[in-house]
């Protein structure tokens, strides 16, 4: 007669997503959506500073916003892609 007990495990299992990430698959989508709105809208400020509508404050503000939202994203994609480069090259 073989007695079998089930392992369980010390801790509970991890979430499949680190906290704040969605799981939706449009969110990639919002996010490309979001930085080109940061990127118009420092068009914007700066063609209504050219125009003389805005102040040079909003302009460079809508440009800095813009540079920050656009340097995470670079970043982001570059961390994607190490992350999936280090898994294609994982050994079987």
């Amino acid at each position: 007669l073989v007695r079998v007990e089930p392992l369980l495990p010390d801790v509970g299992s991890a979430p499949l997503a680190p906290a704040g990430v969605s799981g939706d698959p449009g969110a990639f989508a919002q996010a490309l959506d979001a930085l080109g709105a940061a990127l118009d809208g420092a068009g914007i400020a700066e063609d209504g500073f050219a125009e003389g509508r805005a102040t040079l404050q909003a302009a460079v503000y809508g440009r800095a916003r813009a540079d920050v939202a656009l340097a995470v994203a670079t970043a982001t994609a570059q961390r994607s892609v190490q992350a999936l480069q280090s898994i294609l090259n994982m050994q079987v």
